[in-house]
């Protein structure tokens, strides 16, 4: 799809997907307890988790004093005080990060625009990152500096603009200077397009898609 055209399908199923759907994340620890872990996912808010508890794809199985134990993205990661795990990385030293489909066959990705967190809808039919107009205060951008098109949604034609995102990051992949969207109504969940999924190498294995930062 280009810019005007977000479909009618991606717009009305991204709400439902995102409870089911889970990501590799970047990970922090932040506090240290017996079976509980304080942690921050993606630079979002500090959050504690009991030995057991699943959240945004990372699961806390076991903590105390000297550190706390994981699973994410179905791989066991040990971290101390203090001490991060961002996506992963390839042999050749390239962030990656792995997404696992819900019942829908919908992808996930937890990331940040601009250094905020945002959730994303990957979305493959989408020529860039498209966001609301309401994401976009939150964010703090002035997407009215930029430059007014019309985009196609279930809604009808809506005001939109063409912007840039300083950085857009998933997992442990940052990439910078990435082209976007804003549109004024009708989207309710950010889409990462092809402007960011473009530097990426995409592979799918069944119910899970790896993302390899090519540039």
């Amino acid at each position: 799809m280009d810019f005007r055209q977000i479909t009618t399908v991606t717009i009305l199923a991204a709400e439902a997907f995102f409870c089911s759907a889970t990501w590799a994340a970047s990970v922090s620890v932040v506090g240290l307890f017996k079976d509980k872990a304080i942690v921050t996912i993606d630079g979002g808010k500090p959050r504690t988790l009991s030995a057991g508890q699943t959240v945004q794809g990372v699961k806390l199985i076991a903590a105390d004093s000297g550190g706390a134990s994981f699973d994410i993205d179905g791989k066991r990661r040990t971290l101390g005080m203090g001490q991060s795990f961002a996506g992963g990385a390839t042999p050749g030293g390239r962030q990656s990060v792995s997404l696992t489909a819900d019942a829908r066959g919908h992808f996930a990705a937890a990331g940040s625009l601009n250094g905020y967190p945002v959730s994303f809808l990957v979305d493959t039919g989408a020529t860039a990152i498209a966001i609301s107009a309401a994401e976009a205060k939150r964010i703090g951008l002035d997407y009215r500096a930029g430059q007014a098109v019309g985009v196609g949604t279930a809604a009808g034609v809506v005001p939109a603009w063409r912007v840039t995102f300083n950085t857009v990051k998933v997992g442990g992949i940052s990439v910078n200077q990435v082209e976007g969207m804003v549109v004024e109504t009708g989207l309710s969940v950010p889409l990462l397009g092809m402007s960011f999924l473009n530097r990426m190498e995409m592979k799918r294995d069944g119910q899970t898609m790896t993302l390899t930062q090519r540039y």
